[in-house]
This record gives C-alpha cells, structure tokens and sequence, in this order.
C-alpha cells in the first residue's frame, strides 16, 4: 500500500458521510488537557493539534495528510541552499493585524529561542531574509529537500501583538510562571481562542475574517479534557459530547452498540517505544551505585527480549495496534520490511543481565504518562510485570502529562532513568526520528532534543546529516537503513509498536480522522 493511498483510508474510516447544516456547537472532550497556548512551548501532538485551530503555518496538510498551501500561496528553491516563499495577501490575525513578512521572519527567530521546543523546525544556521512584504528568502546553510516537511506545525505569530504583550520570550513546557502568549492566542485561522483554563476547558470561536473559505458548519467548538475513560465515554453515549478521544479499545464494541454513536477505528502513524538513560555514569533512580547498567548493550537488549509483546498487544491493546520493529511506522519508510524485532525470550535475557554483571537483577524507576498515550499507564505495568520475570524490579511513576513532560524534560537535565514515549515524525520522514530521538545530545541538551536517554552515536549523526541533504531516494534510503541498522544493533531505544486510533463520535458528525491523530475542526460537520 502506498503512502497516499494510506492516508486516504485512514480518512475514509473517519468519515460518515452526510451535508453541511445550520452552523452548531461542538463538544468534545480528550484524555489529557491543554495547557499552555503557546504555539513553541510543546512539541506534543494533541497540543500541536489543538492550537492549529487558531494557529497556522505557510504550510499545511489536507484531509489525506499531503502539503497544501497555507500562509504561503507557493514557494520554489530559486538556489540549491535558497528557498523563497511567496506570502498570502490579505491575511488577518484575529486581532485585525495584517500578516506580513515580517511576522514570518519574527516566528523563525522566537521558534529557534531558548525555551521552545520546536527549535528543529528551521536549521540555526538557517537566515530569513525579506524580499518584501509578501515574500521571504530562507537561505541555508546546505540543501534540504524536506526544509517544509514539518512547518505545517510551525505557526506564525503576529510580530506586533506578542511584543506589545511582552511575549517575546517562549514559556517552555516546564515553566511554571507563564507569559501572555501562554495564556492567549492570536493567530490566522478558522477558529479563535475565546477563552482558556489551563486544564479545565477551552472555548473556540469561528473566524469570519479567516483567509479560505469553510467546508465546516461550526460556529463554536468546546474542549474539555476528560482523564477518566469511564467519564469520557459515558458523556459520549448520554449525547453530553459529540466527539471523545481516545476510546479505550475494550469499549469499541459498547459504543458501537450504542444508538446514537459509533467508534472510528484506524492506523495511526505514532511509534510508543521505551527509552533508557545511557548518558550519566550513575542513574538517577536505580539501587545500582557507582555505574550506570544501561550503558551496556547487554543489559539493554535484556530489556527488549523480556517484553512480550504479542501479549501487550492482544491483552493490553485488544488487538488494536502493531508490534513494531523500528522506531518509524512502517508506512513511512520503504526498506522498514528488512528489519525485525529482537524475539520475545525471558531465559535470553536472564542470562544477557548475568552476563553483564546482574545475575539477580536491580532496581530502576520509570516513568510514563497516563492520560497521553492509548493505554499507556497499562502498557507500562506490563512491562514491569515483565521484567519482574528477569530479576529486575521497576517502580513506575505513572502521572498526567503536563508533570510528566515537564519532568522528563526539565532544564538542566533529563530528570529519568527509564521511560516510556510516543512519536509521530512531524515531516512523516526517518530524519525526524534521526534529528529529534537518535542524534547525540550534550548534558545541556542541545542535539536532540527529544533523546531523553542520550544515546550517542557519531557514525549516526554523520548519517544523518548525509541523509538531510541527499535528493536520490534510492540513495537517501540507503542511507537512512545503515542508520537504523547501527541504533538496532546497539539498542538506542526499545520499539514497541503503533498504537491504533480510537475515536467516538455521535451520529450526524462528520469528519475526518486523520493518522497522525490530530483533530481539526475545518473538516467537522455537524447535523
């Protein structure tokens, strides 16, 4: 199956078929919550998703997932290292602001800012230049065919507004003292931000001043999060919600039973792997002093042969997701048929852990969200169980997502020692994995950032930056399967698999449920 033709199923599952009616209300409800509205402060899918509503990019993707169009009407490499996007006349933000070059080229410097954590959407080397108010040179310092691939979630910000509102430094994820851009939006798309309570719910509004012209029938859209699974979907199936997501897998049937509401079921591109702390000569939260065990690849491939996943997937998942073998979905790579998972064999591991000094295993902390990920707290006690096979004992601190993002990612170091994450690459391409989860960090975190465990390889950095630049498909991929087979082989991360979608929705919602899971409001009906 193709890419495009995959993207297009997974629209087609999401759709329930139906015509434009009078303008509605939508209510819907996530597991976990939205916190800060600023647009640089988390490099989190639903977080992204929510507030590309009110935000948007000089790019953006349609219902299939293809780049459209945005903010940029089009754009050309008039220079291997020179790309130049033409702007959108007669943009407005939500504030009655023009959109402007300018507004483009403030976002370019905030989005690489201390404190963001989108800083990989535009190299640091990389220049702005204004050509004039409605075109901008982004110069580079070497070619890069996939320079737009993630920019769909790279928002624009109205220069004049942030800086009136002394906005201009980003509120990272940690932070607890936020800005007015945390608690505000202003941005150019369909829906506004009418009113926010971190955590507690959040209220949009049509645009009539919006660029393009609405295919939704909405006036309004309400979200409030929703953490237990028994309380979201009760409120779908009493008709309190339109919309809920996730639906716990164990409940598809129940909602599909129900009259008045269905469940949407579909692949989903994000890849939930464990990760392990492979920088500090000591872990954090371990009985083991004085060494770190997760620096041997013998303790780490102990861990990935103790997990049964077949039995995650049919206990845990209900069927609903696919054991994975690398750290991409398989829809995104051509070669990812060559590679395999290490089997599933506690005895192998037992005797790896003796063999590097553990014969009776150790203690270690993991942390895991448990509102982000479908099943995810559940998915972490099964491998404690697991490993509890082998010898090595896990205490899991399992909490909501804002305390375990801003933990896992707190300034001045990774505060982990074994943890659990999701990713879907934003640019649907294997450099994003190998940019943001793989490349060699400092203990400053600068390199990538999202290598919690700071695996480090240097063959795999100068591969990636090879694949960055290389334009031959053949060739690139070549290159992108020596990478994969060197992190494999040292286990830099532990795959466990994509994770299916779960959505329900009541009757007379039509929309589109796209596979990276967000959620976008320009594609809902509702009659």
């Amino acid at each position: 199956m193709s890419n495009k033709s995959f993207f297009v199923t997974a629209l087609m599952l999401g759709c329930m078929g139906g015509t434009a009616a009078q303008a509605e209300t939508l209510k819907y409800a996530f597991q976990g919550t939205l916190n800060q509205l600023d647009p640089y402060s988390l490099n989190e899918t639903f977080t992204l998703g929510a507030l590309g509503n009110a935000y948007e990019g000089l790019t953006r993707r349609g219902a299939d997932l293809q780049i459209e169009p945005a903010l940029a009407e089009r754009w050309e490499v008039i220079e291997p290292n020179r790309w130049r996007f033409y702007l959108r006349q007669g943009v407005k933000f939500h504030n009655g602001n023009d959109f402007t070059a300018e507004d483009v080229a403030f976002s370019a410097e905030r989005v690489r800012a201390e404190g963001s954590d989108l800083g990989t959407r535009i190299n640091a080397e990389a220049t702005v230049e204004i050509v004039d108010d409605y075109t901008v040179d982004f110069v580079l310092p070497g070619p890069n065919p996939i320079l737009h691939y993630e920019w769909d979630t790279w928002y624009i910000m109205d220069k004049d507004w942030t800086e009136a509102n002394d906005a201009v430094s980003v509120t990272s994820a940690s932070d607890t003292t936020p800005n007015y851009a945390a608690l505000n939006a202003n941005g150019t798309g369909p829906f506004k931000i009418a009113s926010h309570e971190p955590g507690v719910k959040t209220v949009y509004e049509k645009f009539d001043g919006w660029w393009d012209t609405a295919t939704h029938n909405l006036d309004g859209v309400e979200f409030t999060p929703i953490g237990s699974d028994a309380t979201r979907v009760a409120a779908l199936l009493s008709g309190e919600l339109d919309m809920v997501y996730p639906i716990p897998v164990q409940d598809v049937k129940r909602v599909n039973d129900n009259a008045g509401t269905q469940a949407l079921t579909g692949p989903e591109l994000r890849t939930i792997f464990l990760g392990m702390d492979q920088m500090r000569d000591e872990l954090l939260y371990s009985d083991v002093k004085g060494k770190n065990p997760f620096k041997d690849v013998r303790v780490r491939k102990a861990f990935y042969q103790s997990i049964d996943i077949e039995a995650i997937k049919a206990k845990v998942m209900r069927d609903l997701s696919t054991p994975a073998a690398l750290m991409i979905s398989p829809f995104l790579y051509a070669r990812a048929g060559e590679f395999e998972r290490y089997p599933y064999d506690p005895d192998a591991a037992k005797a790896l852990l003796a063999e590097a000094g553990y014969p009776d295993g150790f203690t270690v902390s993991m942390d895991c969200p448990n509102d982000r990920y479908v099943n995810d707290e559940a998915i972490c006690q099964a491998v404690a169980a697991m490993l509890a096979r082998v010898g090595v004992t896990v205490d899991l601190v399992a909490q909501p997502k804002a305390k375990y993002f801003a933990k896992v990612l707190a300034s001045g170091g990774y505060d982990t020692s074994f943890y659990l994450l999701g990713w879907t690459p934003g640019s649907f391409d294997s450099w994003n994995i190998l940019e943001n989860l793989i490349q060699c960090r400092d203990e400053a975190g600068k390199g990538g950032a999202f290598n919690l465990g700071g695996y480090c390889n240097a063959d795999v950095d100068a591969l990636k930056d090879q694949i960055l630049v290389e334009n031959d498909p053949e060739k690139r991929d070549a290159l992108i399967a020596q990478a994969y087979t060197i992190a494999n082989d040292e286990v830099s991360h532990i795959p466990l698999h994509q994770q299916g979608l779960a959505w329900g929705v009541a009757d007379g919602v039509e929309l589109a449920q796209r596979a990276d899971n967000q959620f976008v409001f320009r594609f809902v009906t509702k009659n």
